[in-house]
């Protein structure tokens, strides 16, 4: 590769950074405008399901390594995108012991989690504002990763799965809940009305159109379910499945770091 050639992918690549970063403020910019909606439109919109999924989320992350309940050390489960803290709350439940770092790029949607943390769970989460794609953690420091609802926002999501596989155990677990994308039944169909039609007009009566927009069309535009299991693995996973909720309105996907 020439010279010149080299200064023109450098270029490029900076230019690509600079974009992923400035759409990961602007994400960052939506949710904390709609934070005191956030968690009650999750429930009404899911009809209650959202706690059902993020339990489902916490049993499927832990434990996957052979032995690992025999350790003196407690677990430890990153929530990444982990907003109001919802799916820390419920790993707790599911994990007492678990210790339970939990990053967002928004500050304000942590802060007003935090405000969740009663006794205990106030000393085994650990609310912090930090980017999915560089993680300030040590490679195999974790046994177990979530994200529910999160891995759309992140651009390149290839830079945050590298970084999920960098930090776990051998044998970890990364689980991403997410919506569907594909499907051809009546309730995939009746879900697509849904998303260009209903959650707009949601999205203008909480006074913030932009972001249920926003939301709406990353759903739309999410890679199918087999597409992103193959991401994963191009990420370094060894094993990789998905699970579908409501058929198929909501996915999750397990990804095993290879022993």
């Amino acid at each position: 590769m020439s010279a010149a050639d080299r200064r023109k992918d450098a270029v490029g690549d900076r230019a690509e950074g600079q974009a992923s970063d400035e759409h990961a403020r602007r994400v960052a910019r939506m949710f904390g405008a709609i934070v005191r909606w956030y968690d009650p439109l999750n429930h009404i919109l899911s009809g209650g399901l959202d706690r059902r999924w993020r339990a489902c989320l916490a049993d499927a992350v832990f434990p996957a390594v052979p032995g690992a309940a025999d350790r003196h050390c407690p677990p430890r489960i990153l929530d990444l995108a982990a907003g109001t803290l919802d799916v820390a709350l419920a790993l707790r439940r599911r994990h007492p012991d678990a210790r339970i770092p939990a990053f967002d790029f928004c500050p304000p949607m942590l802060a007003h989690g935090t405000g969740k943390l009663q006794g205990r769970d106030k000393a085994a989460v650990w609310p912090v504002a930090a980017d999915a794609r560089a993680l300030p953690l040590p490679d195999a420091c974790l046994d177990g990763i979530t994200i529910a609802f999160g891995i759309r926002n992140i651009a390149p999501r290839s830079a945050a799965f590298a970084e999920m596989a960098r930090v776990l155990v051998p044998g970890g677990r990364a689980c991403v809940l997410e919506f569907g994308s594909e499907g051809g039944n009546l309730w995939y169909s009746l879900y697509r009305v849904y998303l260009k039609h209903i959650l707009p007009l949601i999205g203008r009566l909480s006074g913030n159109a932009e972001a249920y927009r926003y939301l709406a069309d990353t759903i739309l535009a999410f890679p199918g379910a087999d597409a992103l299991s193959e991401e994963m693995r191009e990420a370094g996973f060894a094993r990789v499945y998905h699970l579908a909720f409501c058929a198929g309105v909501v996915r999750l996907h397990v990804a095993e770091k290879a022993r």
